[in-house]
């Protein structure tokens, strides 16, 4: 079954206020998470759910359908699941979905993801038969073996009680690690509505048998910061060629 995608792009922002509607590579941010969606060959149909009057009308434009999102869905505290669960339900309010559909979750505020992502998750899932699919990324030189403890007194420790940088001072020599870049998440429809027995908690949503596929590290700009905006407006007009503005 081709898979619905959900972007997700809610108005309110603390560290960038209106980032997915701010102008990155001459286009407002949710633009190119939509433009991706439409142009992956495994999804059937996209909806944006917002509760900005602005990236509702970027959606329209592009040929793409809104749902509405309450207010007690688009605050700090509410959760990515709750937002895409009420968009699918309102998708089905509207005309039968088939329960095997992948559901494809995209954040508005990724405008920079690698070229055929969507399609490799949504690949994965229907060729393993997984509850999830995420994309991760390298960390770097974030890895958990350099995290420390710093104390009221300055004091450092390793972060897990061991012996400090686990004895590990070439970043060639750490262990792969991976964490979540926010590129793309693919799930079950029975995983989103947490249908899957013996998955529970904040990411129960995830179900219990959970795939990853792996970007390349900095090839996904996910926008949490005017450093973020400013990097991907960059490398995107690096890319297109254009010219940069102040």
């Amino acid at each position: 079954m081709n898979a619905l995608a959900v972007v997700l792009a809610r108005a309110g922002s603390k560290g960038v206020p209106g980032k997915n509607v701010a102008p990155v590579g001459g286009r407002p941010c949710v633009a190119w998470t939509i433009e991706a969606a439409l142009s992956a060959r495994e999804v059937e149909r996209v909806v944006l759910s917002t509760d900005d009057p602005r990236a509702a009308e970027v959606a329209r434009g592009m040929g793409v359908g809104v749902v509405d999102r309450p207010a007690d869905l688009a605050g700090d505290l509410a959760r990515v699941d709750d937002a895409a669960r009420h968009a699918v339900a309102e998708v089905e309010r509207h005309g039968r979905l088939d329960a095997r559909t992948p559901i494809v979750v995209l954040y508005g505020n990724v405008p920079i993801r690698p070229e055929g992502l969507i399609d490799r998750a949504v690949v994965l899932m229907r060729e393993t038969g997984c509850d999830s699919v995420q994309s991760y990324a390298p960390v770097g030189k974030h890895h958990p073996w350099w995290t420390v403890v710093v104390g009221d007194r300055g004091e450092v420790g390793a972060w897990d009680g061991g012996e400090l940088f686990h004895g590990c001072y070439r970043r060639q020599d750490l262990p792969p690690a991976h964490g979540p870049d926010g590129g793309v998440m693919v799930v079950s429809r029975e995983s989103l509505m947490v249908g899957v027995p013996g998955a529970s908690g904040p990411h129960g949503f995830l179900g219990r048998s959970r795939r990853g596929v792996v970007n390349p590290e900095g090839s996904v700009v996910d926008i949490d910061s005017r450093y973020d905006l400013l990097v991907a407006d960059a490398m995107l007009r690096d890319r297109l060629g254009l010219s940069r503005v102040g």
